[in-house]
């Protein structure tokens, strides 16, 4: 191997591997190798579309490049072994059980790792067994059709000389991060971490997109309040749902960072790669700090929206009081009416029955008598629902 490889090879890859003494023997005796370049059409293959199998990339770097690109586990193991100081990137789509145990063996993975990364759904976290890494990351992506953010996740194992990925969703697409590692040999040649750095760096730059998202509906959801929406308060709820599961995505990183942080001296992290992983802390607890507002603003517009639905029912109540009211006078009115004009027709039909012996029909002062009786009952039932209010 080169003097200038041996130069850009990472700091810590000096310190003393706990790696099986047999695998050490073995690199020293095949320092001389020469490496094999494989065809550039094997050097970046889809992880997105497993075929067959679980390794969908699997590649050893020297010096930030790549020298060789095995098929499966075992000549990964077997080209880590033939190339000595170099590092070895294994990208997995849900490995089963055997796999993983291949891979704790050889690695020397702590078994509750190797437990985590076997299932799905675990929180983001960082652990460190020895001079093992392991990671866990959830990559978001926002569907703005249903107001979803929908997750990935994604286990890292990094050690001195390897880095190994996990992921049982489809997102984050390692692919990308492969492409952009590659094309930096620079950044590769830092070792283990600059892979990690990298895959931290794209899942946290997928949350952009997802801020934006949540944003634009808070937008609309502030104009949909103001503007009487009934289904809104439904709609609120929802998305105060979704901020949650993401808050719960990204608040974790801030002390995950802040634990790689504390370990850079100990682990002779390069000085670069310092600057980067705390450009991504600063991306990190601007994501972070935007959640938390849209969590309070949700909250905010939720009493809002409570406040404005009830006093539109108290509108409401008042305009049914009122109108019930005003009914109420009309019945009023009516019965009064009613009852005046009911007088007359009493007395009316009493003179109106056919007997012959009756003593006003033939009294000369009759009529007027009925008339005037009409008129005296009348006026009398008029005077007295005028004082109550009733006309």
């Amino acid at each position: 191997m080169s003097d200038l490889r041996l130069r850009t090879f990472r700091a810590f890859s000096r310190t003393p591997s706990l790696r099986p003494s047999l695998r050490a023997a073995a690199r020293k005796h095949a320092a001389a190798a020469a490496p094999v370049i494989e065809p550039a059409d094997k050097q970046h293959r889809d992880p997105q579309k497993p075929k067959g199998h679980s390794v969908v990339d699997s590649a050893i770097y020297c010096g930030g490049t790549r020298i060789a690109s095995p098929d499966s586990l075992a000549d990964t193991y077997s080209a880590l072994h033939d190339s000595p100081q170099s590092l070895a990137w294994i990208g997995l789509y849900r490995p089963d059980r055997r796999e993983l145990a291949s891979l704790a063996q050889e690695f020397d993975l702590h078994e509750l790792a190797i437990e985590d990364a076997n299932e799905a759904h675990q929180r983001p976290k960082l652990e460190r067994y020895g001079d093992t890494l392991f990671v866990v990351l959830k990559a978001a992506r926002y569907r703005d059709a249903t107001e979803e953010v929908e997750f990935g996740e994604v286990h890292v194992f990094v050690g001195p000389d390897f880095v190994v990925t996990v992921r049982h969703a489809e997102a984050p697409n390692l692919a990308a991060v492969r492409r952009r590692v590659e094309r930096d040999p620079e950044l590769l040649s830092r070792g283990a971490e600059a892979v990690l750095y990298a895959i931290m760096d794209k899942v946290v730059d997928g949350y952009a997109p997802v801020v934006a998202g949540l944003e634009n509906d808070i937008d609309e959801i502030e104009t949909e309040v103001f503007r009487g929406d009934p289904k809104v308060s439904r709609r609120i709820y929802e998305l105060s749902r979704e901020v949650i599961e993401f808050q719960r995505a990204t608040r974790p990183l801030i002390g995950m960072l802040e634990q790689l942080r504390g370990g850079f001296q100990k682990y002779g992290v390069d000085e670069e790669l310092q600057r980067s992983l705390r450009d991504v802390a600063d991306h990190v607890t601007e994501v972070v700090e935007k959640v938390d507002g849209f969590r309070e603003l949700l909250r905010d517009i939720l009493t809002v929206n409570a406040t404005l639905v009830a006093q539109q029912q108290n509108e409401e109540m008042k305009s049914l009081a009122i109108a019930s009211s005003e009914q109420n006078e009309e019945v009023k009115r009516i019965s009064a009416w009613a009852a005046i004009l009911f007088a007359p027709t009493l007395i009316g039909t009493v003179y109106g029955m056919n007997f012959d012996h009756m003593p006003e029909l033939h009294w000369q002062y009759g009529y007027p008598f009925a008339i005037g009786l009409m008129a005296l009952v009348c006026g009398g039932l008029h005077q007295i629902f005028k004082r109550r209010g009733w006309l």
